[in-house]
Order: C-alpha cells, then structure tokens, then sequence
C-alpha cells in the first residue's frame, strides 16, 4: 500500500484498523477513478461541444459577410467596433468569476445564512502574520499561555516548543531570532524507534507550568523557561488528552489504554487511576477541582470524582465514537460529539441527553462552549454551542432550546479545530483546506480568512483576543494579528 497512504489522515490511522483503513482506501480510490473518468468524459463532451459552437459561428459570420456587402464601408467599420466592445465586455464577466470559482477556501458558494456574504472575504496581509519555523513534523497541538505572551506548540517531530510572541503587531523577522523559542525534547539524545509525538497540551491556570502527552503513553511538565519538572509514568498507551484542574493541584489524563489517571502534582506521583471505559480513552474534561468527565470509543461517557471507586453518572446514547466533551463555563451542562454524526448536550440531573443536536452529515470531531452567559465575563450574551465536522461546516446552537442558529459553510475539507475568542464576539476555525476563517458569531459571516500551506489542527486565541495561532501539517505554527 505505499503509494496510497496519502487517502488517509494520520488520525484514521491511530483509530482504525487495518481492514477499515483498506476499504476506505479502496472506497477513495474508486472515488478517485470515477471522478477522473467522469472528467475525461466531460472534457470530450466539452471539445464536441466547442466545435459544433466553432461551426455555427463560422456559419453566422458568412451569412452576416454576404448582408453587409452591400452596406457602406463606414456603417461596417461602426459594427465591427462595437462587436469587438461587446466581445470584450463578456470576457470581463468571466475573468470577474473565475478566481471565485477557483478560490481554494470557498466564500463562493452561498453560505446558507445571509447573502451579504457571497462575497470574497478579507485575507488577513502577510504583513500581519508570523510564521514560527523549526519543527520538523507536522504541528497537532497549540496553546497560549494565559498569563501572556508564550505560544505553545507539540509535534509529531518529538517536541515540544514554548515560543516567546512580541506584543504588539506580528512581522516577518521573527523566526530569524531562535532566541524566541525553548524546545522541549521528549527523548535522550537521538529520538528512538518508540514514537514520541506530542498529541497534547495544556498550560496550567496561572501559566507556570506546561503538560505535554506524548505517544510514548507519558505526561511531562515543564517549567515556563522549558525545563523538565516531572516526567508521569503510568499509563500503556497514547495520552489523547490532557487537562490541569483550576486548582492546579491535580491533572488529568486520557489514554488509549483505555483508563484515566488523576496526577497529584505536589507528589509527582499518580493519585488515581479510573478504568471504567471498554476501549480508548478520547477525551476528559474537569467539570470543578474534584469531578471531571471522560468519553470513549466506546461510546460512553463516565462522570467520576476523585475518592470515588464508580462513575457518580453514566451517560449512554451516542451510537459512534464519542471524540469529545465540554463541561459549559459553570460546569452544569456537559456537551459531547460524536462519529455518529450528532452532539448531545447532558445535565447530571438526568439520564437522558437534554438535547440531540442532528443537523451534521458526517462525524463531529470537536465542540466548544462560548466564553458567554451566566458565570462568564461576557454575562449579557447568550450561551452557544459550536461544533465542528469532518462535513466541512461549523454548526452554532441554541443550547437552550437545543436548535440550530447558524450553519457556517466556508471550508471546503473536514474542519479539525474551533475555538472562541475570549469576548464570544468571533470564532476561528481550522480546516485540512489550509484555511483558517474568523467568523463573526453575530452576523454569522467570515470577516478575515488567512491561507498557509498544510491544513490546519488547531486553532487557539491569546488572552487578549488580538492573536490567534494555528498549527499546521506542513510543520509551521503561524500567529495572526486580528484587528477589526
């Protein structure tokens, strides 16, 4: 199969098996095959097309030859001008479509929600963007540390990098300082044969400390300056997830090996290991300093507390892979995505999911609450949920009546990675069409958009709302200036 790894995303590799990753490579490749025949045929209908017009014109012109033989020279010389003018007016019209046609990020097609927005939206200047070079594989995971200016980044090349960003506008002349990034290698010496990659991370609550989780089924902390604190040895699998409380006393994590570990960090030594999932560990999520929430391929998810031998809550409903789950700000709603192509938003008050979300056509891969509502500092907005889908559209709800507020449809490939910027106004998204979009959650639209050169896995907004990151397959982590 050498040639045809390219059909697959390195996720499907990690989470199928050999014979699902055959038939979906099979399946693409017939796709692929038709979709090529289907070309050649239209191109063929295209050429005799072209022709039978090629002859009809000729036809035109003799006929038109012969009557305006007896018209005077300077009546032809007239109509000949105004031919060509008319000739050159419709070119125009075309040239004015094609670059929408052959954008490669959309905002072509109609967006099913306001038809202001068919035109093309406002690529962010390359004047406005850093792009940070030095990792040697692709970028999974990115984070802005919430005390300020330190963006990190975790790679499949077995780093990790916390990079320092200037405040104040972004350039070009930054990766030319290597002084601005700490590398955090999770290996000795030479990497070794057993995969490191650095699948996620997450910044403690005052932004002193850094986790990482890696392939090699560790979680590592690091100090600000990029010194190893502690290396958390336990789990036998991939960590998938990783989660500081707000305390910052516990961190929990997710693994393949099917358990999840609660860490006491003063200890340095593992509090508490959860293994009530038949299968792996995707995603946890804390709900306050003692409880959190895990979901799996299983397609359960398990309420559980620190001391507690059983989940206090169980919910099952979902009939797929449950790939993520968000407690809201306060901690009394729990949403969850799922392969079975909806979201479910649960209370623990009941068993039953307060709402099924099923407007999505293919898997749901990730899912966000706004930094709005009761609890929040944005208390006059309303709360929403945002998901987003391997169907390339980010989908907002209306948790409360459990209904759908926008379809956003500007991306053309799944889209991995949403996130809200810390006022609720915008939400980014990054997508494997190497687009990242900044929408306005209000008017529902694209207001900037910005095109690397890899898609894209995640999106993350510093504190101040004025920076988004996105890290990219093409091994680059860039910074945007977003100013409106």
């Amino acid at each position: 199969m050498d040639d045809d790894f390219s059909f697959l995303q390195p996720l499907d590799l990690i989470t199928k098996d050999a014979y699902q990753l055959q038939k979906m490579v099979r399946e693409k490749k017939d796709r692929m095959n038709a979709a090529n025949q289907k070309n050649e045929s239209k191109e063929e209908s295209e050429r005799e097309n072209a022709q039978e017009v090629e002859e009809e014109r000729r036809d035109r012109e003799k006929e038109e030859e012969e009557d305006r033989e007896d018209k005077s020279h300077k009546e032809r010389e007239q109509e000949i001008g105004k031919e060509n003018e008319e000739t050159h007016e419709d070119h125009n019209e075309i040239e004015k479509m094609e670059p929408e046609e052959n954008g490669a990020c959309g905002g072509v097609e109609p967006m099913e929600i306001t038809p202001t927005s068919i035109s093309l939206p406002s690529e962010i200047p390359s004047s406005d963007v850093t792009v940070l070079e030095g990792h040697t594989s692709e970028v999974f995971a990115c984070a802005w540390s919430p005390s300020g200016s330190l963006l990190a980044s975790g790679s499949g090349d077995s780093t990790a990098r916390i990079w320092t960003i200037a405040d104040g506008g972004c350039g070009s002349g930054m990766q030319n300082e290597p002084a601005n990034v700490v590398v955090l290698k999770h290996f000795k010496g030479r990497a070794n044969e057993k995969s490191k990659d650095v699948t996620t991370l997450d910044w403690n609550g005052d932004g002193t400390l850094l986790a990482t989780g890696s392939y090699d089924g560790q979680a590592r902390i690091w100090s600000r300056d990029g010194e190893l604190r502690t290396t958390l040895i336990k789990h036998k699998g991939p960590i998938f997830s990783l989660k500081w409380n707000k305390k910052g006393d516990y961190l929990l994590s997710g693994s393949v090996d099917k358990t999840a570990i609660v860490w006491d960090i003063k200890s340095g030594e593992w509090k508490q290991q959860f293994e009530f999932h038949s299968a792996p560990t995707l995603d946890v999520d804390w709900r306050n300093n003692v409880s959190f929430a895990t979901c799996s391929t299983d397609t359960l998810i398990h309420v559980c507390k620190v001391g507690e031998n059983q989940p206090i809550k169980t919910f099952s409903g979902h009939q797929g892979e449950v790939n993520a789950i968000k407690w809201d700000p306060t901690g009394s709603l729990l949403a969850s995505c799922s392969d079975d192509f909806t979201a479910k938003i649960w209370s623990t008050k009941q068993d039953k999911y307060l709402h099924d979300l099923k407007e999505h056509v293919k898997e749901i891969y990730t899912i966000r609450w706004s930094p709005t509502g009761p609890g929040t500092n944005n208390p006059n907005q309303q709360l929403v949920l945002a998901s987003a889908s391997f169907d390339s559209t980010i989908k907002l709800w209306d948790v409360e009546l459990g209904r759908l507020l926008y379809s956003f449809n500007g991306h053309r490939d799944p889209v991995y990675s949403v996130a809200f910027s810390p006022d609720g106004e915008y939400l980014a998204s990054g997508s494997m069409d190497k687009c990242m979009h900044i929408w306005s959650v209000k008017e529902g639209k694209i207001v900037k958009t910005y095109t690397g050169n890899g898609g894209i896995f995640e999106v993350c907004w510093n504190k101040e709302g004025d920076k988004v990151a996105a890290c990219f397959a093409n091994n680059v982590v860039c910074v945007v200036d977003f100013r409106m």
